[in-house]
């Protein structure tokens, strides 16, 4: 693969600002952070697993949180019937083992618009709102100001993974 991710600007968290504009604030923060995570790499380095036996590697995270996007903010909380982005039945990890084959510059722009819908969502809406959600331990209601708080956490989660996985591929660490 001869593309290469772009590079990336990273936004400031906020220091100040009502709760909304930090939520909104953090988890872009993070979303940048993924993003830079790949900036400078090529389609071959986006797709190395970060060790064996793992399929874990930094196009499957940017994969990884499309979906997740898509799901809590989308199908979950605005009740979007959407499609699934890859073949769960036939692999619950799909959009992380088949990377081999996937098209990095489709798979960051779909990341991108994937955001854009899930900012569009949710704009607008009030943090007490609520999605009805079937969980392991029964069905549950979640506000969307704990949408927020989960995804800035699965980012952060997801953001040390990728941090690993650069510095393996190139030495590159930071924030």
């Amino acid at each position: 693969m001869t593309w290469t991710a772009p590079p990336i600007e990273r936004r400031s968290e906020p220091y100040r600002a009502d709760e909304r504009t930090m939520l909104e604030g953090w988890l872009n923060y993070h979303r940048d952070t993924l993003l830079l995570k790949c900036a400078g790499l090529t389609g071959e380095q986006l797709t190395t697993a970060s060790m064996s036996p793992s399929t874990l590697t930094l196009l499957g995270l940017v994969r990884h949180m499309t979906v997740v996007e898509r799901w809590w903010f989308r199908q979950c909380f605005a009740a979007e019937d959407l499609p699934e982005l890859y073949d769960f039945d036939a692999d619950p990890d799909a959009e992380f083992n088949t990377v081999d084959t996937a098209d990095p510059e489709a798979d960051f722009a779909a990341f991108r618009a994937e955001i854009t819908a899930a900012d569009a969502a949710v704009a607008g809406r009030d943090l007490d709102e609520v999605c009805t959600v079937k969980r392991r331990t029964g069905t549950e209601e979640i506000s969307l100001r704990w949408v927020y708080l989960h995804m800035i956490e699965e980012y952060a989660r997801h953001n040390g993974h990728a941090d690993l996985i650069r510095e393996g591929l190139d030495g590159v660490t930071g924030e």
